[in-house]
């Protein structure tokens, strides 16, 4: 899971990026970049960091242009090197020509990337994004092909999820795969500013005039002449007929004022904590705590719809990355302690509805349920906003081994035993559905195993 921006025509486009780029920071804090062109030179700054470590008042000063691209990142492919950082740029013989930022990742990486190379084609990371840039740039500089008619070979051969922005040094443009895995929008600013971004919340704080979706298969070009969009048939790139957009976008990864995949974030996390408390009439107990931040609005749900009281009574640590996206498991573990923290004197002999957004590997809420019953709670009931992790994830999330999986290690007993908690109980497949109003264009590989692209 990555962030991408897109700002064209505006003098101050990397100030805006920038702003854009913050507002995205939840979908990768590990490094951040960005490429600038003014119509003659393309710029680019990428650094681990975070964006208001990277993006310095004076650094963005020295990012001059109407055009600018940017990326935050975690990584699925590629190591935590500056090399594997985004946006990539590739050089032709009148200096640097190209740009791209994309967020996804590629289940035909190695396939493609072989192919590349046996053409010709020099990698410079082992980073998906560098491979749909050099994609692009075989088949233009190459085979000659227009940018849109490169992107559609594109469609044509890269498996995968990308939501993708690419920049010249006079036009712009973005692409979604054909099966709309993760979101992508974009909108025209009072000025005439375009933009586009990862979530519309990188969007709402420039105040656009308009917001739209970026259809699967969708290519948006944006030059001085306007804007064109191309939209293809995306059933003339995949195997299904639907969709399948990322659930976890709803359930976890997106922040709860985004509007994604046609629906208020906020809005189906809400209807999730309703139907985990409809299954729970009859549990007694005090109080409904979420574990924050992204589960804050699957428990108000939970607490509207039982009539128990809804209290933030885990206090979170907003300086310190999220959990579940951290590279290394020693660094969750150690992410838990320096991340919450109880009220004091308020569990005390409390019966808690804990509420999550998900277990998958099962670390931080056992020190979780430990850390309230430490604090005084009498029982603590451990209610989940999605169905167990079983499968890996290969479209964007960090889940590439299913034995680091706990569903995959432990039966429901042996978890809510290593929990700690008194009872445990998940939202099952069936209600999830009932959560989103077209729950046949959504990807539920992790749950059931249903891998659409493979």
């Amino acid at each position: 899971m990555c962030g991408i921006i897109g700002i064209f025509n505006n003098e101050d486009a990397a100030q805006l990026a920038a702003l854009g780029l913050f507002a995205e920071q939840h979908r990768g804090q590990e490094s951040c970049g960005m490429a600038v062109t003014d119509g003659n030179t393309i710029t680019l700054r990428k650094r681990m960091g975070l964006v208001k470590e990277v993006f310095r008042q004076e650094k963005l000063e020295q990012l001059q242009g109407h055009i600018a691209i940017g990326h935050v990142r975690y990584p699925t492919r590629g190591s935590s090197t500056q090399f594997n950082s985004q946006p990539h740029v590739v050089e032709t013989l009148s200096g640097p020509s190209y740009a791209l930022s994309s967020n996804g990742d590629i289940v035909n990486y190695q396939e493609l990337r072989k192919h590349l190379e046996s053409l010709g084609v020099y990698f410079g990371s082992t980073n998906d994004g560098e491979l749909l840039l050099k994609f692009i740039v075989y088949h233009v500089e190459k085979e000659r092909m227009p940018i849109t008619g490169a992107i559609r070979e594109l469609m044509k051969h890269v498996k995968g999820a990308y939501s993708t922005v690419l920049t010249t040094k006079t036009k712009m443009y973005f692409f979604r795969d054909p099966y709309g895995f993760r979101p992508m929008s974009y909108g025209e600013l009072s000025d005439g500013t375009m933009a586009v971004a990862s979530e519309s919340v990188a969007l709402d704080i420039l105040k656009p005039n308009w917001v739209k979706e970026v259809p699967p298969a969708g290519i948006v070009t944006v030059s001085d002449k306007g804007l064109h969009i191309t939209e293809n048939n995306a059933n003339d790139y995949r195997s299904i007929e639907h969709n399948r957009h990322c659930i976890f976008e709803h359930i976890y990864f997106s922040r709860p004022d985004s509007f994604n995949f046609g629906q208020n974030v906020y809005k189906v996390r809400m209807k999730i904590g309703s139907l985990l408390a409809r299954d729970d009439a009859d549990l007694q107990a005090d109080v409904v705590v979420p574990v924050p931040d992204s589960s804050n609005f699957i428990a108000l749900g939970y607490s509207r719809e039982s009539g128990i009281p809804f209290q933030l009574g885990l206090i979170r640590n907003h300086y310190v990355g999220r959990t579940f996206i951290k590279p290394q498991q020693t660094v969750r573990d150690e992410s838990v302690s320096q991340k919450f923290n109880v009220l004091p004197n308020f569990y005390e002999g409390k019966r808690v509805i804990l509420v999550d957004d998900s277990i998958v590997r099962g670390t931080t809420l056992h020190k979780i349920v430990h850390l309230l019953k430490e604090a005084g709670a009498s029982e603590v009931h451990l209610r989940i906003g999605s169905p167990m992790v079983k499968y890996s994830c290969y479209y964007g999330i960090d889940t590439p081994d299913p034995q680091k999986l706990i569903a995959n290690q432990k039966s429901l007993e042996e978890i809510r035993e290593y929990t700690g908690a008194d009872t445990l109980k998940y939202l099952s497949l069936e209600q999830l559905s009932k959560s989103v109003h077209h729950p046949e264009d959504y990807c539920s590989a992790c749950f059931d195993g249903h891998y659409p692209v493979k």
